[in-house]
């Protein structure tokens, strides 16, 4: 497994029945792969975890693995559940269909104190062999994975090999490296911080608006690894305002109507969550039209047609 570089966090799309339509994630997961992103993340929030059904989330797991098959990218699962007993059998069943790492999320719902959270997440990371990443979300999870809880891990975790920080401060970043040096990999998992952090030392990306440019997501991380940073900059300038639309509370609906309008995916999700209507239309509107008619020289290839069944 390797922690590097633009994995999307995948967005799981839906039928008109809203049942997951598994030929169009199929083509989605390959499509985002050809255009340079380094694995799948799958299940997380952006992918409506929380809606779907354990025996749902396994067949989605299924198809990102075949998927992956071809170009020899890893699939990561998203394991969270309101339970410890739950998460456990969801991250044995991610490892014996195929997925090369965990990405480890606190408890939905219940939100408590460290010893309570470390013994949550602890269980899932040695309840497989496989490599796993610490997802540290304090915004949306209301727990708060500090630095030195991360190095208390890492020292009793060897498969503890990443965290994905989605605090939106980018000086967790140095923070995490103060403390553990180059003992985890970093990924950034807050769209618009994305240069901010890897220029202190992150080394990837679980992305969102990935899931409609993924070749430009790509272009972004890597000129920024490369320290080009006027070109970054350029490109970082015009992505801005699409990947804000990754940190405020309706950023699901948001990617998915930018996946709809572009032909990459489609706006459906599932209740509780309802499609983007009024004001809040208007704006989305507004910022992906200007987007879509500057776009830089690096462009996503067409997305293809779904092949009839």
């Amino acid at each position: 497994m390797k922690w590097f570089g633009v994995m999307p966090a995948m967005t799981t799309p839906f039928d008109s029945k809203l049942a997951v339509d598994h030929a169009f994630l199929s083509q989605h997961a390959t499509w985002l792969l050809e255009n340079g992103c380094t694995g799948l993340v799958m299940l997380g929030s952006l992918g409506e975890g929380a809606t779907l059904e354990h025996t749902e989330k396994i067949e989605v797991l299924k198809t990102a693995v075949r998927a992956s098959a071809k170009k020899k990218t890893p699939v990561v699962a998203a394991i969270s559940s309101l339970s410890t007993a739950n998460a456990v059998k969801l991250a044995k069943e991610a490892e014996d269909v195929g997925c090369e790492g965990l990405m480890v999320l606190p408890p939905y719902v219940y939100t408590s104190d460290w010893r309570e959270m470390k013994q949550h997440v602890a269980t899932i990371i040695t309840a497989t062999k496989l490599p796993c990443m610490l997802y540290n979300n304090p915004v949306a999870y209301k727990t708060d994975f500090l630095p030195e809880q991360i190095a208390e891990l890492a020292a009793e975790h060897a498969n503890l090999a990443a965290v994905k920080e989605s605090s939106a401060d980018v000086r967790r970043v140095a923070g995490i490296r103060e403390i553990l040096g180059d003992r985890l990999e970093i990924f950034v998992g807050v769209d618009d911080v994305l240069v901010e952090a890897v220029n202190i030392g992150a080394r990837g990306w679980v992305a969102g608006l990935v899931n409609a440019f993924p070749a430009e997501s790509v272009e972004l991380f890597n000129l920024t690894l490369a320290g080009k940073r006027e070109e970054a900059f350029e490109l970082y300038r015009w992505f801005l305002p699409l990947l804000r639309m990754d940190t405020v509370p309706k950023f699901v609906q948001l990617i998915k109507w930018v996946q709809g309008e572009t032909g990459t995916g489609s706006a459906t999700v599932r209740a509780p969550r309802l499609e983007l209507h009024g004001a809040e239309l208007t704006a989305a509107q507004k910022a992906l039209s200007i987007a879509l008619a500057n776009r830089p020289a690096v462009k996503s290839t067409t997305f293809p047609a779904l092949k009839e069944a």
